[in-house]
């Protein structure tokens, strides 16, 4: 493998003040910038420094637990639209959801956004989960998970040939009475099972094509989603053997879809905890845990393990637990669980944090050399092809990241030097879906 296919592409997920969810509660967390675009465009011009492929915003449709933490403020897509005006070539990611926008909205929105940004713009195409999101756009519940994935697949495939219903060379601007082509601007006239969309779209052809398509499915559909149609795929491992049967599995369902596996980059969640010294990387990452909730955070733990954690000693070890063939309830979380007690031995405090922080996601802490040797295994080894990172901590964990960790896999030649290309597709190594002939 050449020292170009291995390189590896690394997002940076802006997430409030940190993934960490006692960050926000620290001295110097930023919680009084959530709302202020500035915090975001100073996130987005740090990550473009480090080169990074791009900055990817989650989406939530409900509050929550107001009380927990600052986790959605600014709307991402209004967020991004100034973000890109405060950068210059680091892609720029959102959630939107197949399930609360329509088709025309969706595809509107992001080729406006790819406009706006000179072609950096991506979607991350998710179904949603909550019942409390549902409540908020007309639905009792959210449908059945089957429903959800059948309207995702149309959805994707009505807002492509939106973005398609432009031909490239549409718009004329002939002062003389031709604005466009009428011949290379097409209706769709889509009448499917949950859609019925005339198009066509109000905004011309997005300079990428189409705004790269992310997904970050773990169910069947959602593999089965990600291997049809994603260009890049967010997922959940917490060590590299359950990243390797993720990485295997979708990488042999894109061949089987007729596609190039090589074309569609994994990048799992990442956190990272950054020093000097071990000393000082674990320092920080105890220094974040002594800000949760005990109360809180144990009444939590008790809900996944389905005992009562209440009187649990903070600084002793986890007490034994049951083996998950033993275990009645949700087995994915309580499996990730029993993998952290395994292999790390943390204290029940250790527990608390290691959950606060990425939950099932990898995390390392470590120097710089010791997390870059980390990264380059699982590069090496088919456990991912990049990562999305996770910092528990902003703006401190990206700055740690970019300012010492970057140039480490730089001189490794797992990372670019430079920018070589303009738009989010070049960054990916993607070519340019060409429009459908309208003649």
């Amino acid at each position: 493998m050449s020292e170009i296919e291995r390189q590896a592409h690394i997002n940076l997920f802006i997430f409030g003040s940190g993934h960490h969810k006692a960050a926000w509660r620290h001295p110097d967390s930023p919680a009084e910038r959530i709302g202020d675009i500035r915090y975001y465009e100073e996130l987005a011009r740090t990550a473009e420094r480090g080169l990074l492929d791009a900055v990817f915003f989650a989406d939530g449709h409900a509050a929550g637990e107001v009380a927990e933490g600052p986790w959605w403020f600014l709307e991402p897509l209004t967020a991004l639209a100034a973000m890109s005006r405060a950068t210059e070539r680091i892609g720029l990611v959102s959630t939107v959801s197949s399930t609360f926008y329509t088709p025309f909205h969706a595809a509107r929105m992001l080729a406006s956004l790819d406009h706006i940004s000179g072609g950096r713009i991506g979607w991350n195409v998710v179904t949603s989960m909550f019942d409390t999101e549902a409540r908020n756009h007309g639905y009792e519940r959210m449908p059945e998970h089957g429903e959800r994935y059948a309207r995702a697949e149309e959805f994707v495939d009505v807002v492509l040939r939106l973005w398609d219903s432009w031909g490239e060379d549409a718009l004329r601007h002939d002062r003389d009475g031709v604005f466009a082509d009428p011949e290379l601007v097409r209706p769709i006239d889509h009448q499917g099972e949950h859609f019925q969309v005339d198009g066509p779209l109000n905004v011309p052809r997005p300079p990428q094509g189409h705004p790269v398509l992310f997904q970050a499915g773990a169910s069947e559909q959602g593999r089965t989603l990600a291997s049809r149609r994603a260009e890049a795929i967010y997922s959940v491992a917490y060590d590299l053997p359950s990243a390797q049967d993720y990485y295997r599995d979708v990488k042999a369902r894109i061949r089987r879809a007729g596609r190039d596996p090589r074309s569609v980059a994994i990048m799992p969640g990442l956190v990272t905890y950054v020093g000097s010294t071990e000393a000082e990387a674990e320092a920080k990452r105890n220094e974040l845990d002594l800000l949760l909730p005990v109360e809180e955070s144990l009444r939590q733990l008790g809900l996944f393990v389905e005992q009562d954690c209440s009187d649990w000693e903070l600084d002793a070890p986890v007490p034994e637990l049951p083996p998950l063939e033993a275990f009645t309830g949700p087995k994915g979380r309580y499996a990730t669980i029993l993998r952290i007690i395994e292999s790390e031995r943390p204290t029940v405090r250790g527990l608390l944090g290691r959950l606060a922080a990425g939950g099932g996601h990898c995390t390392m802490t470590g120097t710089p050399e010791q997390i870059a040797d980390r990264i380059g295994v699982w590069l090496r080894e088919e456990g991912a092809d990049g990562f999305n990172l996770m910092p528990p901590s902003l703006p401190g964990g990206i700055e740690d990241f970019v300012d010492h960790v970057i140039p480490v896999l730089q001189e490794r030649g797992l990372f670019r030097r430079e920018y070589t290309s303009e738009t989010l597709r070049g960054h990916l190594g993607l070519e340019r879906p060409a429009a459908p002939s309208h003649r």
